[in-house]
């Protein structure tokens, strides 16, 4: 099977997900001179999941402040978000469900099948995508294991000095 990558400074595709009401999963829009953040995890079976994703929605704040819009999205499908939004503290965080195989696919997320019985059938595993305001990928961390993700402290900071010195998109030759 063929994996995509996505390149820097190139646009981005849409992301086939849905928001808790069933509404279609919309990306981020940056606020005026900011960046969004999009956080793919694994779902509700992954427990680092859950820490980075209360963290992120304690701290939207804190983002927003920061010039930072975010969201995150799993493949889990309806029941098991339902079990997240009971058991996780999700706040007010922009949160979608049921991103498809093929929407995975299309930003080159790893893909793993069940190798637990808390797992389902198959999930994306963890990433983050910071995007300019104009659509376009600023960058992409990809992880095909749960651990090691980048800190949300770092990430914070590193795009504070993006922003504050207008750093240029890297990677794109």
């Amino acid at each position: 099977m063929t994996h995509t990558t996505l390149m820097p400074a190139a646009a981005v595709p849409a992301i086939d997900a849905q928001m808790p009401d069933g509404t279609p999963f919309t990306l981020p829009t940056a606020p005026d001179g900011g960046m969004s953040v999009v956080f793919f995890y694994r779902g509700i079976h992954c427990p680092i999941c859950k820490t980075q994703i209360e963290e992120l929605a304690s701290r939207e704040d804190e983002l927003r402040a920061a010039n930072l819009s975010v969201a995150a999205v799993s493949m889990d499908d309806d029941d098991r978000f339902a079990r997240q939004t009971k058991e996780w503290d999700l706040g007010s965080l922009a949160i979608g469900h049921g991103l498809t195989e093929a929407s995975a696919r299309n930003w080159g997320l790893y893909l793993s099948d069940k190798a637990k019985d808390a797992e389902p059938t198959r999930f994306a595993e963890p990433a983050i995508a910071v995007l300019k305001a104009d659509g376009t990928l600023y960058a992409l961390f990809l992880q095909n294991t749960p651990f090691a993700r980048p800190r949300l402290d770092d990430l914070m900071q590193g795009l504070g000095f993006v922003m504050k010195n207008d750093y240029p998109v890297r990677g794109t030759a």
